[in-house]
C-alpha cells in the first residue's frame, strides 16, 4: 500500500501526486524549506495531507536549526512556520497543525533545545497518526448513511492521497462502505485544471478494487438525470461555523445540480477542517492559482492562445443550504449546521 506522507527521521517521505497516475515515485524533502515548496507546488495536497505534512516539516526545521541560543532556536523556528503558513491559504489544517507545532515549543520552552526538537518531533507524530485513526472513524460512520447498490459521485480527490494515508476522507467513506460488503461503485469528475478526480480518485479506487468510472466535469448533470448517481460525497478544505464549505473549484455546481436531481450531498471532513472563527463562507480565502494550470495541461500542452486572460480560483464554496450532512469522526451533522457542529466541538 503507498504512502503518502511518512517522517524519515531527518527527512519528509511524499508520494510526488503531479506524478501519478504514470509515475509513482516518492521524493525526500531534507529542509523545511523543500517542504513548504512541495505544498506550494502540489506535490502533496489535500487538507489533511497538507496539514500532516506541515507538522512534519516544522519537525524538520528544528531538528536543522544549528544554534545553542534558545531565543535564537524560537525565533528561527518561528520563521520557519510563517513559511509553512504561507504555502496554501485555503486550507485550514494547515494552520491548525502549524499552530498546534507552535504550542508545543511554547510548552517547552523552558527545557533545552535538544527536548524541545524531541517534543516537537513526537507532536508531529501524533498529529499523523491521529489523521490515520480519524479517517478511518470518520469513513465508519459515514458508511451509515449509504445503501447497498449505491453509485457515489465525488468531485477532485478526497482519499488517502489527501490525508495521512489509510482511508482519506470523502473515498474513506466509500472505502468504508465497500469493506462493509455493501456493493458501491464510484463516478469520478475530472476536476479541472489538475485533474484529480481523473489521475488521482480513479487511480486510489482501482488500487482498492472498486468500481469507477470517470466522466467529464460537464457530464454531471447528465448522469445524475438519466440517474446514474445515487448519492454525491466530497471532502472540503475549509468548513465555517455555518457549514458553508470550500471545496476543489466546481463543487458547487455539482451542489446544485444534486439539488435540482433531489440528489442527496454529503461533505466528509474532520473536526480540525472546521474552522469555527469564519462565520460563513464568505470569509474563507479563496487562493487563486497560476494561470498556466488553465492554458495548459498539466504545465505542458498548451490549449489556450498566449496572453488570454485566465480567472483561475483553486476553490469554491457550497452553501449550508446545499449540503446535506456533514461527515466527521465525531458523528454525522444536520442542518441546523450552526448547532450541530458547535455540539460537535464541545
Amino acid at each position: 500500500m503507498f504512502k503518502t506522507v511518512e517522517w524519515r527521521g531527518d527527512a519528509v517521505r511524499l508520494i510526488d501526486q503531479g506524478k501519478l497516475p504514470l509515475e509513482e515515485e516518492y521524493p525526500e524533502f531534507t529542509t523545511y524549506e523543500q517542504v513548504a515548496s512541495a505544498i506550494k507546488r502540489m506535490v502533496v495536497r489535500g487538507a489533511p495531507a497538507i496539514g500532516v505534512t506541515a507538522a512534519m516539516g516544522a519537525a524538520l526545521a528544528a531538528k536543522n536549526i544549528k544554534t545553542d541560543d534558545k531565543d535564537v532556536f524560537l525565533t528561527e523556528f518561528n520563521l520557519a512556520l510563517k513559511t509553512l503558513a504561507e504555502t496554501r491559504p485555503t486550507a485550514v489544517n494547515l494552520f491548525w497543525a502549524i499552530e498546534r507545532m507552535r504550542g508545543v515549543a511554547a510548552a517547552h520552552s523552558a527545557g533545552s533545545i535538544a527536548a524541545i526538537r524531541q517534543k516537537l518531533e513526537e507532536e508531529a507524530l501524533a498529529i499523523y497518526e491521529q489523521d490515520l485513526a480519524i479517517n478511518k472513524t470518520m469513513g465508519e460512520n459515514g458508511a451509515l448513511l449509504f445503501d447497498d447498490g449505491d453509485t457515489a459521485l465525488t468531485h477532485c480527490n478526497a482519499g488517502a492521497l489527501a490525508t495521512a494515508g489509510g482511508y482519506g476522507t470523502a473515498l474513506g467513506v466509500i472505502k468504508a462502505v465497500h469493506l462493509s460488503g455493501k456493493k458501491i461503485s464510484v463516478f469520478a469528475d475530472e476536476t479541472r485544471p489538475w485533474l484529480q478526480g481523473a489521475r488521482l480518485t480513479t487511480w486510489e479506487m482501482m488500487k482498492e478494487g472498486i468500481p469507477v468510472t470517470l466522466i467529464s466535469d460537464n457530464m454531471s448533470g447528465h448522469c445524475m438525470k438519466k440517474g446514474m448517481i445515487t448519492k454525491v460525497i466530497v471532502g472540503a478544505d475549509r468548513i465555517a461555523a455555518n457549514g458553508d464549505a470550500a471545496n476543489k473549484i466546481g463543487t458547487y455546481t455539482v451542489a446544485v445540480l444534486a439539488r435540482r436531481h433531489n440528489i442527496p450531498f454529503f461533505v466528509a471532513a474532520p473536526m480540525s477542517t472546521i474552522d469555527f472563527n469564519v462565520t460563513t463562507g464568505e470569509d474563507i480565502p479563496i487562493e487563486e492559482r497560476n494561470p498556466n494550470e488553465v492554458t495548459h495541461i498539466m504545465g505542458h500542452q498548451q490549449i489556450a492562445p498566449d496572453g488570454v486572460n485566465v480567472f483561475n480560483p483553486a476553490f469554491d464554496v457550497t452553501p449550508n443550504e446545499l449540503v446535506t450532512a456533514i461527515i466527521t469522526e465525531k458523528g454525522v451533522a444536520y442542518p441546523p449546521f450552526t448547532e450541530t457542529l458547535k455540539k460537535m466541538k464541545g
